[in-house]
């Protein structure tokens, strides 16, 4: 599919289908689209009268139109109040769009939607990944496609002639999303630890990143006691994963990304019970899913800003050689761990992950993981949980999620809270009691985090949807890769 700026004006395009962007309570047809509805016959009008059309955020109507037109289709979305038009307010109607003229069997689509903000750089970015998210379908694992329809091969951005950059970094976006959902969407027996690697070292080759594996021994000598405790029941060695982008020229910053990667957990000797969803802990690497995302779009985008990529990957599995509840744990910055619950394995890995990371002499760290299941029962399945004692931090992630769409809210660090993940024998559990969850589990991590600037993003509900949901299918979102690549563009300016 080729995503394309156009000069043409909108009373001249030819096509299959024309999309239109229209306000909420302002249908009537004035200027250029009164002339079109005019050039049309009159059935623009028509169209909104019969339907009764309001232009409520992403509704959509389509009509054909008749014989001799060189438009074949036109399709009306709605874009909400003009006061609340939002950059995702636009990717979302370009999704809509998009599922409508794949149904219509339409292989031409033109876009006539108007400027957020008078930028036609961002607005164009917006519709460009809109569009692409929206009719991405992953059918690796199929042994044919169900979809043999004639698929939307061009998209014409009317208006928007000289935007050719910003559809380049809507592709190089894209890209780095639709890696993480594949990551995500793998079964374990597809993507497990070593594959894992191969993909950061297939990141590494093609793009001109720097790449480290470390082996169990390496993080055996790093003292990794936290993260090879969860790894030592697996027949699959971990591998722990560190990318590394560096611009030319002296970076005005340098960041660390880390991305939770259990390729599969089973719970172990704690077992996840019958309803727990462990035939979905494939995606319990949604983490590092986005973090080698991120790294696949930086690495095309080129910023000025040093940015390392790290994962401590493995399963979580059972066999004579896991770690009981009871067990203690030393992690590699000496902290002593009781492990009450084998479940609670994601922060174990993360926290030898976090010590790793702050050695690297980093201006800020965000860490991403499927963490918590009680962060869901918070926020829902679109939000994911903002945990940091930092406020400037805090304050770069909401900006980037914002202009990515991507939910997130900031959650209390209640210090007292961590009365409930003292131990007897231990310098801490690695679970508190049931009531604030997310936040004792972010509270473990903070122990690892000595005084860089440091946040977590707890995204066990936004990595998967079981509907369709604005510019995602269901299944994989390929959720956080477009909020850390804004954050990281953002630090550089």
């Amino acid at each position: 599919m080729a995503i394309q700026p156009s000069d043409t004006p909108l009373l001249e395009w030819a096509g299959d289908s024309l999309a239109i962007g229209l306000f909420e309570d302002a249908v009537e047809l004035t200027g250029e689209l009164a002339t079109l509805n005019d050039k049309l016959g009159g059935i623009l009008k028509e169209l909104i009268a019969e339907e009764e059309f309001t232009a409520k955020a992403n509704s959509t109507i389509f009509t054909r139109v008749g014989a001799g037109s060189p438009v074949r289709k036109v399709i009306l979305v709605g874009l909400g109040k003009p006061e609340a038009l939002k950059l995702d307010t636009l990717r979302r109607a370009a999704a809509a769009v998009a599922r409508v003229a794949k149904k219509q069997k339409s292989k031409t689509l033109g876009f006539s939607f108007p400027l957020w903000n008078n930028d036609p750089a961002a607005t164009a970015q917006a519709i460009a990944e809109g569009v692409q998210l929206a009719l991405y379908q992953d059918i690796r694992f199929k042994s044919e496609p169900e979809d043999k329809g004639p698929q939307v091969e061009t998209v014409d951005l009317l208006g928007f002639g000289g935007q050719e950059a910003a559809i380049s970094r809507a592709n190089q976006i894209v890209s780095g999303v639709i890696l993480a959902r594949q990551l995500v969407a793998a079964p374990a027996n597809a993507v497990t630890p070593i594959t894992l690697a191969e993909t950061a070292q297939a990141i590494a080759k093609d793009h001109g990143l720097q790449v480290e594996i470390l082996e169990r021994e390496d993080c055996e000598k790093l003292g990794m006691g936290a993260f090879l405790g969860v790894a030592q029941a697996s027949e699959l060695p971990p591998k722990f994963i560190h990318l590394t982008y560096k611009p030319e020229g002296t970076p005005k910053r340098k960041l660390a990304i880390i991305g939770k990667g259990l390729t599969f957990d089973s719970g172990g000797l704690n077992i996840k019970g019958a309803g727990s969803g462990i035939e979905t802990m494939k995606i319990d690497m949604g983490g590092a899913a986005a973090t080698f995302g991120a790294a696949k779009a930086i690495a095309q985008i080129k910023p000025d800003v040093e940015v390392h990529f790290i994962s401590a990957a493995t399963e979580n599995m059972i066999s004579g050689r896991a770690m009981h509840p009871g067990d203690v744990l030393t992690a590699s910055n000496g902290k002593t761990i009781e492990v009450n619950n084998t479940d609670a394995e994601g922060r174990l890995t993360l926290a030898d992950a976090l010590v790793y990371t702050e050695k690297l002499g980093l201006d800020a760290i965000v860490d991403l993981a499927t963490l918590t299941g009680a962060n869901v029962i918070a926020l829902g399945d679109d939000i994911a949980g903002l945990f940091t004692p930092n406020d400037a931090v805090a304050a770069e992630l909401e900006k980037a999620a914002e202009t990515s769409g991507e939910k997130i809210w900031r959650m209390p660090m209640e210090e007292k809270y961590f009365e409930g993940l003292k131990s007897g024998i231990a310098d801490m559990k690695n679970t508190g009691p049931r009531p604030g969850g997310a936040i004792t589990a972010a509270l473990f991590l903070k122990q690892f985090v000595k005084e860089t600037p440091w946040a977590h993003l707890d995204i066990a509900g936004p990595v998967w949807t079981d509907k369709e949901n604005g510019y995602n299918g269901s299944g994989a979102t390929g959720y956080g890769v477009r909020t850390l690549v804004n954050w990281v563009l953002g630090t550089g300016d």
